[in-house]
């Protein structure tokens, strides 16, 4: 079942959040239909801010939005003048008052949204897709991620005949519920076709109580542990540092 699910809503009530967070008895269908408009207008308004994850909470008479992203001062702009131009055009759409919250993403590195994002913007620049990936891979292991896995589908290279082509590092365990997976799926538009990019990123494991506030997802992402120092070598390299730089069967 974790193959063929996704990992974030696998995990929803269990170790993540809602996105959306408002209760409402009537009016419920016209309150996702405008989740759904907000959502693509700020990714299409905000392209090039780094936008990760946009989470929204109501109340009768305000819409609060909290947008996650790696590059803060393009939507705040010079002395506040872009977020309160951005919040004029969202009261458009909502006919309520709108209050904006960002917070920084302080490794995008290991962001599943960012480094798909990222990944699309060079296949679109014509990069080379094998390249991309893997730089991705070892960006994101050197930040501290216990695993990732990214998958490219489509006409990779320019090829006349579609296919899939993903790479892997460390653990990425999609059955363990406890595990957090961070996911994202994004479209690649370049000149031969659409590209599907797809990422995995393992954080490590969340054991206990878990809240799953946006308060609290806000307060994780200011205060992210430092990358983990990664062993270099790993076994192979700890047997070299036991034997004084001498591989197995060497004698000194």
């Amino acid at each position: 079942m974790g193959q063929k699910t996704n990992p974030t809503g696998l995990r929803l009530g269990i170790i993540r959040g809602w996105d959306s967070n408002w209760y409402a008895e009537e009016g419920a269908a016209d309150n996702v239909k405008e989740d759904h408009t907000l959502r693509t207008y700020l990714q299409n308004r905000l392209r090039s801010a780094g936008l990760s994850r946009i989470i929204i909470e109501r109340t009768p008479k305000r819409v609060l939005l909290t947008l996650l992203t790696s590059r803060p001062g393009v939507i705040i702009g010079r002395g506040g003048e872009e977020v309160e131009k951005l919040r004029e055009e969202l009261k458009k759409f909502t006919k309520k008052e709108v209050q904006i919250n960002i917070s920084e993403i302080k490794r995008p590195e290991v962001d599943a949204s960012l480094v798909a994002q990222n990944i699309g913007q060079q296949l679109e620049a014509r990069i080379s897709f094998r390249r991309a990936m893997k730089s991705a891979i070892a960006s994101a292991m050197r930040m501290g991620a216990k695993g990732i896995k990214v998958k490219c589908s489509g006409r990779l290279g320019g090829a006349e005949m579609a296919r899939t082509e993903q790479y892997k590092e460390g653990r990425v365990p999609l059955h363990t519920l406890r595990a957090e997976i961070d996911y994202h799926n994004h479209t690649a538009q370049t000149i031969y076709g659409s590209i599907g990019i797809s990422v995995w990123i393992f954080k490590g494991e969340i054991i206990g109580d878990v809240d799953l506030t946006p308060a609290a997802l806000t307060s994780k992402q200011d205060k992210q542990a430092p990358a983990d120092k990664r062993r270099s070598g790993g076994r192979r390299g700890e047997r070299r540092k036991r034997t004084g730089g001498q591989g197995r069967g060497r004698k000194q």
